[in-house]
């Protein structure tokens, strides 16, 4: 029913803010993924994959994630939390909005839901800053390390999944 295609070599990648900027470094990047699938089944897998993003929970609260438990209204909508994230944005069937905030972080994961031939291109957009000392010491650990790109197309893996299964 569907194919999975990485993101091309355009689409991936990090940066800096800006050489000799003064602040802390920003980290952009993107993961995507083909499923032979229309946007508003995907769209239901993106929902069901966002609810269980904070896990495990000792992992939020380690880190100290600003939003440590779900609220808010279900399906997921502006306002609504899961741990680690904030639903800034529900855009049905095309684009989610997640903001989060911990002590060595402030970041943005948006998910966009692109229609093409093959079903719907599933993306995963990560805009993410490290301030301070502390923030350049886990984007190390996280971010350099290769371990959140692994984590991001997991995610996006995920959603896949979960259409196929449906």
């Amino acid at each position: 029913m569907a194919g999975s295609s990485e993101s091309g070599p355009g689409a991936v990648g990090s940066g800096d803010a800006g050489s000799g900027a003064v602040g802390p470094r920003r980290y952009r990047d993107v993961r995507a993924a083909t499923v032979g699938a229309p946007p508003e089944v995907v769209w239901r897998a993106v929902l069901d994959q966002v609810e269980v993003l904070g896990r495990p929970a000792w992992y939020v609260r380690l880190i100290g994630c600003r939003d440590r438990r779900p609220e808010g209204p279900r399906p997921l909508t502006a306002g609504s939390v899961v741990p680690g994230f904030r639903v800034r944005a529900a855009d049905a069937p095309g684009r989610l909005v997640l903001d989060g905030v911990h002590r060595f972080s402030v970041y943005t994961l948006t998910f966009r839901l692109v229609p093409d031939d093959a079903g719907t291109r599933v993306e995963a957009h990560t805009d993410a800053t490290f301030p301070g000392v502390l923030g350049a010491v886990y984007r190390l650990l996280v971010i350099d390390s290769g371990f959140h790109k692994i984590a991001t197309r997991s995610i996006v893996t995920r959603v896949r999944r979960r259409v196929l299964a449906a």
